[in-house]
C-alpha cells in the first residue's frame, strides 16, 4: 500500500494471496468452504459435521483428515471473486502441525484470523499471530459463531488488543447475540446485513440505509436491540480507531468482521474486505537482492512439498509461490540449488481437491509442480539469476522416537518412505552414527500417528515407534576442525539429518550447556534455514 511502490500490471494487482489462521475448531474449514461457494468453485458447501461420505470437506484430502475431521496439510486453492483472483492457503490449526503452518505464512501476503466469539483469542491463535507479526503480515479478523452464545463485543475486541498488541477497528457490528443474533450493521458502507436462518447456503440480504437514524432500521430490528446497537456503535466510533489502510498494510491494525460461517453470514463482507483492503502481491526477501512482483522475469520458491497426493502415483507435488513475472506452461526455469534447468511442463492449479493444468500463472499465484524429489522446501526457481529466497524456517523437533519396520526384511523400503516424509517436511529423520534404525523427530505427538498411518497406507509397511533415549536434536556448525574434534568425542550422540547435515542428539539440556562450555567454537542451533 506504500505510495512509492510502482503500479503492478493489472493481472498481478488483482491477485490476493492469503492464509487463514485460527485455533482448532474456530471454524476455519467451514469458512474456507463458504469462500469457495461464493467464488463459484463449489456448488454446495459440504457440512463438515454431516454424516459419512457427506462430510468429506473439499479442502481435506488425506485419509486421516477425513477420519478425524481436522485439516493436517496446508492446501492451496485458487478461485475468482468478482474481478479479483483469490489464492487461499488453508493451514492446519492443530498445534502439532505448526511447522507446516509457519512455512505457509512465508508464502502469503496477508492472513485472515478466525476467532470463536465465545472463546476469544486462544493459545494456538496467539502462536500463529506471532509468526505473522515477525513478517509484519497484514491481518484481517473474522469473529465466527456469533449465532451461538458469545461474549460481549467490546470484550472480544479488548482481548484481541491486549493479547495480540494490535489495534482493532470494527468493520461491522453484531446485532443481538446467540439466539437473538439478527445480523450486522456494516460500519464501512452504512448498511444493514440480515441473516437468513432458514437456508444456510443463501447469501444474506443487504438493506441500504442512510446512517443509523434511518427509520427503515426499526422495520427490521426490534426496539430493544436497536437501542443497544445505536449505543454500542456510537461508543465504538468514539473509542476505537478508524480504518487506516497504511496501518493495516504495516500489520499494526486489524479490521474485524462479525458473522457465522456455518450460516454463510458475514462471509461475503469479509471477502469484500479482503478484495478492498487486502494487499496485492508484495516484494519477496531474497539474497542477494529483493524480488519485486512486477519484474518481467519469472521467479518463485517452494514452501511446501506434499508426497503422494495421488495414491496411485508416487508423485510429490512442490507448492511454488510465484514471486515475480508471468509464468507460462512449459517454461524452462533454473533450479538455483543444483544450477540445473528444469522444464515445468505440467504445473497444476488447485481448485480445492480438483487440480487442473495451469496454462499460465502470475506473481502471487501458487502452483503445484509434480516432481520426483528434485524440489525441496526452500528451493528457488528463476529464469537464470542466482537468487535465493530467505526466511523459510525449519525447527528442531521436540519429540524423538525410534522407528522400526514391523517386518525386518522391509527395512530398505522404510528408508525410502522416511526420506520422502523428511523432504515433505512432515518429520525430521535422523540416522544415528551408531546403531541401526532411524530416529524420527516431530513437533507434536499426533504427527507420529499420522506418519504411522501414512506409511502403512501409502507404502504398505506396518511400522512401530518406540521411545528413544534422546529427547532433542541440535544442528551442529562451526569451523571444520572444531566440529570434527567434537564429533569424534561424542560419537554415540551424533547423527545426520536427511540432507546429510550433522546433528547432535541429546538427552538433557545439561548436555547442550556442557558443549557450550567445552567446545566454545561449536554452535548448536535449534533451527536451520531450509537451504542448500
Amino acid at each position: 500500500m506504500l505510495d512509492n511502490r510502482p503500479t503492478l500490471p493489472p493481472e498481478i494487482a488483482r491477485r490476493r494471496t492469503f492464509a487463514i489462521i485460527s485455533h482448532p475448531d474456530a471454524g476455519k474449514t467451514t469458512l474456507t468452504e463458504k469462500f469457495l461457494l461464493y467464488g463459484g468453485a463449489i456448488q454446495m458447501a459440504g457440512q463438515v459435521r454431516a454424516k459419512g461420505e457427506a462430510r468429506r470437506t473439499r479442502s481435506d484430502f488425506m485419509q486421516m483428515e477425513k477420519d478425524r475431521g481436522i485439516s493436517v496439510s496446508a492446501s492451496a486453492m485458487s478461485f475468482d471473486y468478482g474481478k479479483f483472483r483469490f489464492n487461499l492457503v488453508d493451514t492446519p490449526g492443530h498445534s502439532d502441525f505448526s511447522e507446516d503452518t509457519y512455512r505457509t505464512l512465508t508464502a502469503v501476503d496477508a492472513a485472515v484470523m478466525v476467532i470463536d466469539g465465545a472463546k476469544g483469542v486462544e493459545s494456538q491463535t496467539q502462536k500463529l499471530f506471532e509468526v505473522c507479526r515477525l513478517r509484519d503480515l497484514p491481518i484481517l479478523t473474522f469473529c465466527n459463531k456469533m449465532d451461538r452464545e458469545s461474549r460481549d463485543t467490546f470484550e472480544i475486541i479488548d482481548e484481541i488488543q491486549e493479547m495480540l498488541a494490535i489495534d482493532v477497528t470494527p468493520a461491522s457490528w453484531p446485532i443481538g447475540v446467540g439466539r437473538d443474533f439478527l445480523g450486522c450493521y456494516d460500519m464501512i458502507h452504512n448498511r444493514l446485513e440480515l441473516m437468513d436462518r432458514a437456508d444456510r447456503n443463501k447469501v444474506a440480504e443487504s438493506i441500504k440505509i442512510n446512517g443509523l437514524d434511518d427509520p427503515k432500521l426499526a422495520e427490521h430490528v426490534p426496539a430493544d436491540l436497536l437501542e443497544k446497537l445505536l449505543e454500542e456503535v456510537e461508543m465504538a466510533r468514539e473509542l476505537l480507531p478508524p480504518l487506516d489502510a497504511q496501518a493495516l498494510s504495516e500489520g499494526t491494525l486489524t479490521p474485524i468482521w462479525f458473522g457465522s460461517a456455518i450460516n454463510s453470514f458475514g462471509v461475503k463482507e469479509l471477502m469484500d474486505g479482503i478484495a478492498e483492503y487486502g494487499p496485492e502481491p508484495q516484494p519477496q526477501s531474497a539474497e542477494p537482492r529483493q524480488i519485486s512482483p512486477e519484474e518481467t522475469k519469472v521467479s518463485g520458491f517452494v514452501f511446501k512439498v506434499q508426497a503422494n497426493m495421488d495414491p496411485k502415483h508416487r508423485d510429490r507435488v512442490a507448492f511454488l509461490r510465484l514471486a515475480s513475472g508471468h509464468f507460462q506452461r512449459g517454461m524452462k526455469l533454473t533450479h538455483v540449488r543444483t544450477k540445473k534447468p528444469m522444464a515445468v511442463s505440467s504445473p497444476v492449479l488447485f481448485l480445492a481437491s480438483d487440480r487442473e493444468l495451469a496454462e499460465e500463472a502470475w506473481a502471487g499465484d501458487i502452483i503445484g509442480i509434480p516432481n520426483h524429489g528434485q524440489l525441496r522446501i526452500g528451493d528457488t526457481l528463476t529464469e537464470g539469476e542466482a537468487l535465493k529466497v530467505t526466511g523459510i524456517p525449519s525447527f528442531a523437533p521436540e519429540l524423538l522416537q525410534n522407528c522400526r519396520a514391523g517386518d525386518p526384511l522391509k527395512a530398505k523400503h522404510l528408508d525410502k518412505a522416511l526420506m520422502q516424509f523428511a523432504e515433505e517436511g512432515a518429520a525430521k529423520v535422523f540416522k544415528p552414527t551408531f546403531g541401526s534404525g532411524f530416529i524420527v523427530g516431530v513437533v507434536g505427538q499426533l504427527q507420529f500417528e499420522v506418519l504411522a498411518s501414512r506409511i502403512e497406507l501409502e507404502y504398505g509397511l506396518p511400522v512401530r515407534f518406540e521411545a528413544s533415549q534422546f529427547t532433542s536434536a541440535r544442528w551442529v556448525s562451526g569451523p571444520k576442525e572444531a566440529v570434527e574434534k567434537f564429533a569424534a568425542a561424542n560419537k554415540q550422540h551424533m547423527g545426520e539429518d536427511n540432507d546429510g547435515d550433522l546433528v547432535y542428539l541429546t538427552r538433557l539440556q545439561w548436555d547442550i550447556d556442557r558443549v557450550k562450555r567445552d567446545y566454545p567454537d561449536v554452535r548448536l542451533t535449534a533451527t536451520k534455514e531450509m537451504m542448500v
